[in-house]
């Protein structure tokens, strides 16, 4: 008789841990830093850390040198997602900084970080043949940096 009051509770135990896993699997951004980029207004990329990087290119070709790229960057460990002494930073191939912007900090509000369509084009110009990435910059980083996009 033991073993037949087992099995419903061992079967209700199984169920809810199905349910659990299953939540878990529908929720898998929960906790990760993210980022936004908009070509002005329009969000043209959403990436988790957690995504593969072949997804991360920029394609800037229908871009006009007045439009400007907003980055807007989540920290999962800070209260309002904004990140201190935040930059963004174009390398080339082989790891040389190209351009750097610096962003002012802000504790209470996420601000998009606003750069240039002109001057990246400007560089995508002048490197023409090479590889060259976007990577964001921030204190929360603890000294790494975080590979946003590459630019082709």
């Amino acid at each position: 008789m033991k073993a037949i009051h087992l099995k419903p509770s061992l079967a209700g135990l199984l169920v809810f841990l199905m349910l659990g896993l299953i939540t878990m699997s529908l929720s898998p951004k929960l906790g990760l830093d993210s980022y936004e980029i908009y070509l002005n207004d329009k969000l043209i990329m959403k990436q988790y850390i957690n995504q593969p990087l072949n997804l991360r290119t920029l394609q800037l070709e229908k871009a006009k040198s007045q439009d400007l790229l907003w980055v807007k960057y989540n920290h999962c460990t800070t209260k309002s997602g904004s990140g201190t002494d935040r930059s963004i930073v174009i390398t080339d191939n082989q790891g040389h900084m190209l351009k750097e912007w610096k962003f002012a900090n802000n504790g209470t509000e996420n601000k998009p970080m606003k750069v240039s369509v002109a001057e990246l084009l400007q560089l995508e110009k002048e490197h023409a043949g090479h590889q060259i990435s976007m990577y964001y910059k921030a204190k929360e980083l603890n000294g790494s940096t975080e590979l946003l996009a590459l630019l082709r």
